[in-house]
């Protein structure tokens, strides 16, 4: 008697899994802000400050607040030609600058306004009267 053989094929390969296609996020609606609510600015930088003597050689010597400060010392910078030409972050200092950097020759932005503040004071309030110890008036 002859046995039966099995007459399988080879195997297929099986199909490879599809991946779920993601669908395109939902876009985001952006709320347009109101016209008429302006920013306040802080109150902190609106403050007067004293600018030290070799900062009033080159900003001026009445007390300003530090964002008028900074714009000023920005316009000595850029009339004077000091930001360096290859690295427009760097500052060169003249011989006025390099009292307020400390004696550096050049020095980044952002290092500026770190040693500017060092030469900036709050201005000192007025006296009180003589007698006025600030208390409620007990009369």
């Amino acid at each position: 008697m002859a046995s039966k053989k099995s007459k399988k094929g080879p195997k297929k390969a099986a199909k490879p899994a599809r991946k779920p296609v993601k669908k395109a996020a939902p876009k985001k609606v952006v709320k347009a802000k109101k016209s008429g609510a302006k920013r306040k600015p802080n109150a902190a930088f609106m403050k007067p400050m004293q600018p030290s003597s070799t900062l009033a050689a080159v900003v001026g010597s009445s007390p300003m607040p530090r964002t008028e400060v900074t714009s000023k010392l920005w316009g000595y910078i850029k009339k004077n030609n000091l930001q360096d030409k290859t690295n427009r972050r760097m500052i060169n200092a003249d011989d006025k600058l390099r009292d307020v950097f400390g004696g550096k020759k050049q020095v980044s932005m952002f290092e500026m306004t770190k040693l500017v503040a060092k030469h900036l004071k709050y201005r000192a309030c007025p006296p009180a009267a003589a007698g006025d110890k600030g208390g409620r008036s007990r009369s």
